[in-house]
């Protein structure tokens, strides 16, 4: 693959679309859509992003016996997803800051151990270049509603039986999610 260049199609809010013109091993001129956080990508290092804009919560309870899901009407699939806790990384902010403010907004808990921190991996490489942090960890409190009037979320604990339920009953797990819970759940 030879990258050729970069259009930028549309400026929206939080995201920016652009049109990718390359050049396969065979010669034929493709062109990619994609999206990014980065509003003013110019060229191919633009795009090859290094830097995490997002962190996703992996929260169990104190004794690992429940782990939390948010289940959040999201416009993009017309329905709920079941999904772990996660957002933007604010600016000035590190990681771990990110995680607890974000956990916080969501549910009202309050993250009380960080376990693990995953390196940086793309949250949806087929479309974006965003990088996301994965933070496994513990938390404590009552759930309370979201802080922002723009989520509707319901977050919850769940036992591994109810997991394995849901894992064989809904379609609406985001890949990640589901992932990660058919390992929790089934030991693999």
């Amino acid at each position: 693959m030879k990258f050729r260049s970069i259009e930028k199609v549309n400026q929206g809010k939080f995201i920016t679309r652009y049109d990718l013109t390359y050049e396969t091993e065979k010669g034929n001129i493709k062109k990619y859509e994609m999206i990014s956080r980065n509003g003013d990508c110019r060229s191919f290092d633009d795009i090859r992003s290094h830097k995490s804009e997002a962190v996703v919560l992996i929260i169990h309870d104190k004794d690992n016996s429940r782990i939390l899901l948010n289940k959040e009407y999201r416009m993009a699939v017309g329905d709920i997803a079941i999904n772990f806790p996660a957002g933007l990384i604010d600016p000035g902010e590190d990681v771990e800051t990110a995680a607890k403010r974000e956990l916080w907004e969501e549910t009202g808990l309050t993250l009380t151990s960080v376990k693990v921190k995953w390196p940086s991996s793309f949250s949806a490489v087929g479309i974006m270049n965003e990088r996301s942090e994965v933070v496994i960890g513990t938390a404590e409190g009552e759930f309370a509603p979201s802080t922002s009037d723009e989520e509707e979320i319901s977050a919850a604990w769940y036992t591994k039986d109810e997991i394995k339920e849901l894992l064989k009953t809904s379609e609406n797990f985001a890949a990640r999610t589901q992932a990660y819970c058919y390992m929790w759940a089934y030991g693999a």
